[in-house]
């Protein structure tokens, strides 16, 4: 028995860190490749510029009509001079009151934050349950040789959580077609130029959600014909491979427009299309938007599916059941905390990047009229990993042998407070003149040392870190490991944690005495060092498994009441968390729909203040908690639910020790 939970372990975590490859890798390296590239790019659209500059010439005297060349606002030459393309649309509209339209019981503005945003929240869940199902599916076909009782658990999950997420994408379209039509009537004129700008590839876009609807019911209604025989099975799931890709393709797809939005390119100054639409989709922001929103979608469904499963174990009338919703809840929450780690680099990559576009722009958003929004943000961020923390320190109590960890919960919560306390310290405070004259300026003499980035990157690279390292604890816990170099593992593994920690630290404080501009470069080596202890930890942890014995089965049903309520608070704080994220990187266009090229004159163009925007991002938060409820409801009409009896003899909890 103990073996197959080692191997289910070991396919799980490997499974997710291939899923997570297989998804984040294309995004990440794109811009590797696209700068391996970029030389023969510029060869070829050179080249290209000369025959066409040829032809017209040789055209000259035939009377045919000259090609009107211009600048890019954003692609450049590796001499750093614009590249110029043959402009193939119409200039960006000076948009007046005309272009604009009203409801009288709404602002326009807020109303299109409503549709957007709901149909992100659906969007981002239907996106994240396939990769579920498609991990879950594939443990269980793995393990249904060895342990087919497991195998049929993991299969019947997977399929509920795609019943689920079939109501979802119902809705999900509909949500679409709300924001299609709130875009259309509120804002004619600006959608007009933004259809014009993406008119290549609107018709790829409907080809793509018409593939994944196909595959989509194909998959989920064919999942009994397909269950029996093996080699369906590989093809159901080859299918569920092939829904995911489809998913990730749509959703580059959507955030192209976004991301142009906020950094343009492919266009001129003027806002005219340049000819190449892989400028306008591949702009400066595509690619960490996209891995971004991968890593947020993961969390959101696990948070998600993890509140269901919670609602049902507080709830269940009989301990067989509420074993199975425990099980549930800890499969939810390991896919979520997998995807919640790292996270945050994926937002400093993002950050970076805002930067490098424009660099009035990054600052508007750390230092300028936003940058309290990332103080309520790192207040957010921290719940999340208390939330998580909370979850796995109260799961360890249903695991025997855990006693020897558990003695360590309390010094790492401890570093998980101090960190959380310097991590949303503000820089500066907005003050009085008095208050300010009393102070000697706006940053705290002591307090103000903390608010600066050195401190915040070290603060959030702990805390990454513990969390990494409460992970690592409560996979062994119920472990007895026999490896012969047992002892060696586990000082390697300290080591790495110490010296992580160590550098981590040194790093930061290195960074007070250095220029801000060489500051910012120091968190590539913190965020470096966070990743090897990631992975080189999660590694050794894994390799020690091999023969070890079991101290006991896990007690699945027995999770405490306050384990099961931090997964509502990871759930509903990332949910609010997503609704800021998004609008600060709408609300840092400032009076811009696109950023320099088309100026928004409506009469809502002004920035929210922080107590406008909470309340709406309170308003969609709870709006689209209700929706859920509804979705899971609807789900749960379409036949019962079934629990998977485990044979005579062995308890329900006895195999899960994964």
């Amino acid at each position: 028995m103990l073996g197959k939970n080692k191997r289910s372990i070991t396919a799980f975590s490997l499974g997710l860190i291939l899923a997570m490859a297989m998804y984040l890798v294309p995004g990440m390296t794109s811009d590797a490749i696209a700068k391996e590239a970029f030389a023969e790019q510029v060869f070829a659209e050179e080249a290209f510029a000369k025959e066409v500059l040829a032809e017209e010439e040789a055209a000259e005297g035939e009377g045919e009509p000259e090609i009107e060349w211009s600048q890019d606002v954003f692609y450049k030459d590796w001499e750093g001079n614009p590249l110029k393309g043959p402009v193939s649309g119409f200039p960006a509209p000076e948009l007046d009151e005309s272009d604009y339209n009203n409801y009288e019981f709404a602002p326009s503005r807020m109303l299109l934050w409503v549709a957007n945003q709901q149909h992100l929240y659906f969007g981002s869940f239907v996106l994240a349950v396939p990769i579920f199902c498609m991990l879950i599916e594939f443990i269980g076909i793995r393990s249904k040789e060895e342990d087919p009782v497991m195998s049929a658990k993991y299969d019947r999950l997977a399929h509920d959580l795609m019943k689920v997420s079939l109501t979802a994408y119902s809705w999900t379209a509909i949500l679409g077609g709300i924001l299609l039509f709130t875009f259309i009537t509120l804002f004619p004129g600006f959608f007009k130029y933004m259809a014009g700008i993406f008119r290549p590839v609107m018709h790829v876009y409907a080809l793509m959600f018409l593939a994944e609807s196909g595959v989509l019911y194909v998959y989920y209604y064919g999942w009994d014909k397909m269950k029996e025989d093996k080699f369906l099975k590989w093809i159901h799931v080859s299918l569920s491979v092939l829904l995911n890709l489809i998913g990730t393709v749509l959703m580059y797809l959507a955030n192209s427009w976004a991301t142009f939005m906020q950094a343009p390119g492919g266009i001129d100054a003027d806002g005219r299309f340049l000819g190449n639409i892989w400028h306008v989709i591949h702009s400066t922001l595509w690619n960490p938007v996209g891995v971004h929103r991968i890593l947020g979608n993961i969390v959101f469904g696990g948070g998600i599916v993890g509140a269901y499963a919670a609602y049902h174990y507080l709830t269940a009338k009989t301990e067989e059941e509420r074993a199975h919703y425990d099980w549930v809840c800890y499969v939810a929450m390991f896919i979520a905390i997998f995807g919640l780690i790292p996270l945050p680099f994926a937002g400093y990559w993002l950050m970076k990047e805002v930067y490098a576009f424009r660099q009035q722009m990054g600052i508007t958003l750390m230092g300028g009229i936003m940058a309290w929004l990332f103080i309520i943000q790192a207040v957010m961020i921290g719940l999340l990993f208390f939330g998580a923390n909370s979850y796995l320190h109260n799961g360890m109590s249903r695991v025997k042998g855990s006693h020897r960890y558990m003695k360590y919960c309390k010094y790492m919560i401890l570093l998980l407070i101090c960190c959380f306390t310097m991590w949303m310290t503000p820089h500066t405070i907005v003050m009085t003149p008095a208050e300010l004259k009393a102070m000697g300026g706006a940053q705290h003499p002591v307090v103000g040392h903390f608010g600066v980035m050195s401190a915040k990157n070290t603060a959030v690279n702990l805390m990454i870190t513990t969390t990494v390292l409460c992970f690592l604890l409560y996979q062994k816990a119920n472990k007895k490991i026999n490896v012969p170099w047992a002892t060696v593992g586990n000082c390697w593994i300290a080591a790495i944690f110490v010296g992580a920690a160590l550098n981590i630290i040194f790093l930061g404080v290195y960074g007070y005495f250095l220029p801000a501009n060489v500051r910012v470069g120091l968190s590539v080596p913190q965020v470096t060092t966070t990743l090897t202890t990631l992975f080189a930890g999660t590694a050794i942890n894994i390799s020690m498994f091999k023969d070890s014995e079991s101290y006991g089965d896990i007690q699945w049903g027995t999770q405490s009441k306050v384990g099961t309520y931090a997964i509502f608070l990871l759930a509903i704080s990332f949910t609010w968390l997503m609704g800021l994220m998004g609008y600060i990187r709408s609300a840092v266009r400032l009076f811009w729909h696109v950023t320099e090229v088309v100026r928004d004159n409506s009469v809502d163009a002004y920035t929210l203040t922080i107590g406008e925007a909470g309340k709406m991002l309170t308003f969609n938060t709870l709006f689209v908690w209700t929706q859920f409820v509804v979705v899971f409801w609807v789900g749960s009409l379409t036949g019962k639910k079934v629990v998977t009896k485990a044979p005579e003899g062995i308890p329900v909890p006895a195999q899960q020790q994964q």
